[in-house]
């Protein structure tokens, strides 16, 4: 499921995400005032997405969630669709501006790059939800803004051209995204198919065995690559032997991926690789 943000009318989402709404005049009649406002909407948005996924997403659910109607909710916020950008952007908050330097100097950029990578990273599990929402088009808010400006900050440390900061942020990003996806869907996989991992692998190791005898000699540069890089065992300590194996393998590649990109970036540093377009796909 895929959704796109930035649907709504584009003044007036942005100018609840920037919050440069003007103040709602103050209510005059009898009764309470309303305690309705547009962040304990997205609050409570956001934790239905967190506890129940984006297919769980309405206004009336929204509404349910904090004791009202869906119709209570429209005076505050026009529709779905703002609601997604305000709830994309406001977790977005939990992000750190800064990372702490490593010494010794000019190796300083490489701790907080990877500071960062990991911090994404759990950021994205913690809101699985947020991955369904397109990058093709950004939210556009304050958060968002904030965290790529961070990571710009971070790439411009290691003082590669500005043309070549701008295509690592478009490769930083999917390699995050995509060990979190990873991650998030090991963990969910058991309860939303009714079966564990183990059970799963079993049944189908058994029946490929079975019915492609010959898997081997069809690809055996795959079954070398498991018999040859098979993972080494984690430490007894329990650093990661607790987590399901999926995770722990998604878990794994990020640290690795990561490493060899961030070696790439020293070798460009270096003046080894590529730092400009090559004008090629």
């Amino acid at each position: 499921m895929v959704v796109f943000a930035g649907q709504g009318d584009a003044r007036r989402s942005l100018s609840l995400l920037w919050r440069a709404e003007v103040a709602a005049p103050p209510r005059v009649g009898p009764g309470p005032r309303p305690r309705l406002s547009v962040d304990a909407i997205v609050a409570a948005a956001v934790a239905i997405a967190d506890e129940e996924g984006m297919a769980a997403l309405s206004m009336r659910a929204v509404g349910e969630r904090l004791g009202r109607t869906a119709m209570a909710l429209y005076t505050h916020v026009p529709g779905k669709s703002e609601l997604l950008d305000l709830m994309y952007d406001a977790v977005h908050a939990e992000l750190p501006p800064v990372y702490p330097e490593s010494e010794p100097e000019p190796d300083g950029w490489r701790a907080p790059l990877t500071a960062w990578a990991g911090e994404v990273l759990e950021f994205y599990v913690r809101h699985p939800w947020v991955l369904q929402v397109s990058q093709a088009r950004p939210v556009l808010g304050p958060h968002e803004y904030a965290n790529l400006d961070t990571l710009v900050r971070l790439l411009g440390a290691t003082g590669l051209p500005a043309r070549t900061v701008r295509r690592l942020v478009g490769t930083l990003f999917p390699l995050v995204q995509g060990s979190a996806r990873t991650v998030a869907d090991a963990r969910r996989a058991a309860g939303a198919t009714g079966s564990s991992d183990e059970e799963w692998w079993a049944a189908r190791a058994a029946a490929l065995t079975e019915l492609v005898p010959d898997f081997a000699e069809r690809f055996p540069a795959v079954v070398g690559l498991e018999r040859e890089g098979a993972p080494e065992p984690y430490p007894e300590d329990g650093g990661g032997n607790d987590l399901p194996y999926p995770e722990r393998e998604a878990r794994e590649t990020f640290r690795v991926g990561l490493g060899v990109l961030l070696d790439g970036i020293d070798a460009a540093r270096a003046g080894q690789g590529p730092t400009t377009d090559t004008g090629r796909p």
